[in-house]
C-alpha cells in the first residue's frame, strides 16, 4: 500500500510592516476613509486605519509598479515591472470580494500608469519607457478596445477627465498631449498641447474639478497651467524658487466656499506645498523625511495622507499642515532580525543606514538607530537585553543601549570588509564575530574596553553564520568555501570539520546538542552528527533557489527554513517533512526567526518587508 504523504497546510500571516514608498501614487485612501491602500513588492495591503487589520492582495509575479482606484472605490488597478521584453500584467481587483476581476495583457517590460473613466466604462494603462503604448480597455469585458503609441517620446502619466469619460490626458518628455476615444472606430485619436518655447519633463499631472485646466508638475520643478479647452498654455509658477528635485505628485484639493480649488504639490526633496492655482504661488510649505511620492486627500478635504521613498505614512492637517507619523518601514533590504533571549514583545531588524526595533503586537516602530552610508548585516541582543550587538558593512562592531539608542562602543576594523555574523556569550562581555575575510574571531568587550582574545584564520571564503552550543564551551562557524568548522572556546583551538560541495548559508544545534543542521546555495538541508561530523540525513529544501536562513523551536520538534525562493517552510525535524508553506513575499527572504514563545515566525526579505506568521496552533502543542 502506498504511504499517503501529509498535505502542506498554509501558515497564517498575521501583519505585514512595510510599504513601497517609492511608487508613484501608491498610497491610496479609500472613500469609505476607513482604510489604506499600498503596494510592498508583488502585494498590495488593504490596512484598517483604526485596527491593526490586514488584508493582502496577492496576485503579480513581480513588483508593483502603479496603483490606481475608481472613484467609488470599488475597483482597483495596479500594475507590474518585469524585465525588458517580458509581459508586465496589469490586475484589476473587485474590492468587494477582494478577488482578481481580470488579468490585462498587452504590455512588456512595464506598465507605469493607470486611470479609470469617471463612469467605471473604461480603464486606460500607458506602458513603460521601452513600452510606451497607451491602451483603452473595456471594464465590462475586460477586453482591449484600441491602442496608440503615448508619444514620440516616452509618456509619463495618464490621467482621465473629471466629467467627460471619453476625454483623458498623457503626459512625459516635452509634451502633453489630450485623447478623444473614438469608440466606434475603435481608435485613440491625440491632440498636442502647444507650450510654445517651454520644454519641460512632466512627471505628474492634475485636472481641475470642472475640466478647465490642466496642471502639471514637471522634473524642472514648477507647475505648468494648459486650458484643457484650448489646448493652449497658460501659466506657470512659482517663477522664482521652483521646487528642487522636481515635483514628483501633485492632487487638487476640495473647492472651498468661493469654489475655488488649490493645488497639493509634492517634491523630490521632501517639501509638501499648498499652491493658489489662480498666481501659481505657495501659500504654505512642509519639510517631511525622503521624496514625496504620494499625496491622497480625505472626503471632507479637511486632513490628507503623505507617502514618501523612506517607507513613511504621514497623517497631514490642511488648514495648518500639523502632522504626524502614522506608520514607518524600511525601504531597502533588510539583511537580519533578532530576538531577546526569552522575550517575544520585541524585535530588531537590520538595514541599510539603520537598526529599528519594533513591537510584535502592535507593529510600530519603537526606536531607530541611524548609521548613514554603511549597512546593518547583523543583529543581536545580549541576554540581559542591556546591549544592542551588531555588525556593519564598514567592518566595525557597535553596540548600542536598547532604550535611547545611544552607542555604547565601536570595535574599529573588527574585520576586513563586512561584518557578516555575530554572536554574543551569556555574562555579556565575550563577543564572537565573523567576517568578509573569513575570519572568525572572539573579543572581550566592555564600555571601557574592547580587547581581541583570538583569531582564526581558517575559512578560504567570507563566514556566514556563527552558532554557540548550550554551555558556550563551543561554537561552529559556517563558511562559503563548503566548510563548518568547530571551535573550542575554552583552549581556542579547532575540534572538528564538516565539507560538503556546497556555499554553506546557515548552520544550527539542535537544542539537545547531538545534531547539526545546515544549509546553503546547493537547495538542500543536511543533519549531521555532532560528535562524528558524519552526514545523518539529506532533503531538498527548495524545487528553486537557495536557502538563506534556518530557525529551529527550543525544544527542537520543528524548524524553519526561508530562502531566495521567497517561501517561509516549517519542518518537523525528526520526519524531515515540510507542515506548512507561508506565501507572500515578493523579493527573496533574507532571515527568518520564531519568537521565544513559540507563537510566531518572523521574516524579512530584500522588498523590505518584515512579515509576522502565526505559528501554527498544532505545532505549539507539540513544542509544549
Amino acid at each position: 500500500m502506498a504511504l499517503s504523504v501529509p498535505k502542506v497546510q498554509e501558515l497564517e500571516l498575521r501583519s505585514v510592516i512595510g510599504f513601497a514608498g517609492h511608487v508613484p501614487g501608491g498610497l491610496i485612501l479609500h472613500p469609505d476613509e476607513q482604510r489604506l491602500i499600498y503596494p510592498l513588492g508583488s502585494t498590495l495591503i488593504v490596512k484598517r486605519l483604526l485596527k491593526s487589520e490586514q488584508k493582502f492582495l496577492i496576485g503579480h509575479g513581480f513588483p508593483i509598479s502603479c496603483v490606481c482606484m475608481n472613484k467609488e472605490g470599488t475597483l482597483l488597478a495596479s500594475g507590474e515591472k518585469t524585465h525588458m521584453g517580458f509581459p508586465a500584467q496589469v490586475i484589476v481587483w473587485d474590492l468587494e470580494t477582494m478577488q482578481i476581476k481580470y488579468r490585462l495583457d498587452l504590455h512588456k517590460g512595464s506598465v507605469q500608469s493607470l486611470s479609470y473613466s469617471n463612469n467605471n466604462e473604461y480603464l486606460v494603462t500607458l506602458g513603460g519607457e521601452d513600452d510606451n503604448k497607451l491602451v483603452c480597455w473595456d471594464l465590462k469585458t475586460g477586453q482591449a478596445i484600441c491602442g496608440s503609441t503615448a508619444a514620440n517620446d516616452s509618456a509619463k502619466v495618464v490621467v482621465f477627465y473629471n466629467n467627460d469619460n471619453e476625454q483623458l490626458v498623457t503626459a512625459g518628455k516635452y509634451h502633453i498631449r489630450t485623447w478623444q476615444i473614438d469608440r466606434k472606430n475603435r481608435k485613440l485619436r491625440s491632440v498636442e498641447c502647444r507650450l510654445g518655447q517651454i520644454k519641460r519633463i512632466i512627471n505628474t499631472v492634475t485636472i481641475d474639478i470642472n475640466d478647465l485646466n490642466i496642471y502639471a508638475g514637471t522634473q524642472s520643478g514648477d507647475v505648468l497651467c494648459i486650458s484643457a479647452r484650448s489646448k493652449l498654455f497658460k501659466g506657470i509658477g512659482p517663477i522664482k524658487k521652483p521646487f528642487s528635485c522636481g515635483i514628483q505628485t501633485i492632487i487638487r484639493t476640495k473647492p472651498d466656499e468661493q469654489g475655488q480649488d488649490q493645488l497639493l504639490v509634492g517634491s523630490g526633496s521632501g517639501v509638501v506645498a499648498l499652491m493658489d492655482v489662480q498666481r501659481l504661488k505657495v501659500v504654505r510649505k512642509l519639510k517631511l523625511d525622503g521624496k514625496i511620492k504620494s499625496l491622497c486627500l480625505n472626503e471632507v478635504g479637511d486632513h490628507f495622507f503623505v507617502g514618501t521613498d523612506k517607507g513613511n505614512i504621514y497623517c497631514v492637517a490642511l488648514c495648518d499642515f500639523e502632522y504626524e507619523l502614522r506608520r514607518s518601514a524600511h525601504c531597502n533590504k533588510i539583511n537580519c532580525v533578532a530576538f531577546p533571549a526569552g522575550f517575544s514583545q520585541l524585535f530588531v531588524t537590520g538595514s541599510q543606514n539603520d537598526l529599528r526595533v519594533w513591537n510584535l503586537q502592535t507593529t510600530q516602530e519603537l526606536l531607530r538607530i541611524q548609521i548613514p552610508n554603511v549597512e546593518c548585516l547583523c543583529v543581536v541582543v545580549s541576554y540581559d537585553g542591556k546591549q544592542i550587538i551588531s555588525g556593519w558593512s564598514d567592518g566595525k562592531i557597535r553596540a548600542f543601549l536598547p532604550q535611547t539608542g545611544r552607542l555604547l562602543y565601536a570595535i574599529n576594523d573588527a574585520h576586513s570588509g563586512n561584518v557578516n555574523c555575530i554572536s554574543i556569550l551569556k555574562n555579556g562581555v565575550r563577543v564572537v564575530s565573523g567576517g568578509f575575510d573569513g575570519r572568525v574571531r572572539v573579543w572581550d568587550c566592555t564600555i571601557e574596553s574592547q580587547n581581541l582574545v583570538t583569531s582564526w584564520k581558517e575559512h578560504k571564503c567570507p563566514v556566514t553564520c556563527l552558532e554557540l552550543n548550550d554551555d558556550e564551551t563551543s561554537m561552529i562557524s559556517s563558511a562559503g568555501d563548503g566548510s563548518c568548522i568547530v571551535w573550542d572556546l575554552v583552549n581556542f583551538n579547532r575540534v572538528a570539520a564538516l565539507f560538503a560541495q556546497n556555499q554553506f548559508t546557515h548552520v544550527l544545534y539542535h537544542p539537545d546538542q547531538s545534531q547539526i543542521l545546515t544549509t546553503g546555495t546547493d537547495r538542500k538541508i543536511s543533519w549531521w552528527d555532532a560528535t562524528e561530523a558524519d552526514t545523518i540525513r539529506i532533503v531538498d529544501g527548495s524545487d528553486s533557489a537557495a536557502i538563506n536562513s534556518l530557525a529551529i523551536t527550543p525544544n527542537g520538534n520543528c524548524f524553519v527554513s526561508a530562502g531566495a525562493d521567497e517561501l517561509v517552510n516549517l519542518w518537523k525535524y525528526d520526519e524531515g517533512v515540510v507542515s506548512h508553506v507561508g506565501h507572500g513575499h515578493s523579493g527573496g527572504i533574507t532571515s527568518v526567526t520564531i519568537s521565544p514563545d513559540i507563537s510566531h515566525i518572523v521574516s524579512v526579505g530584500e522588498e523590505g518587508g518584515i512579515f509576522i506568521w502565526k505559528y501554527p496552533e498544532v505545532e505549539i502543542e507539540t513544542e509544549i
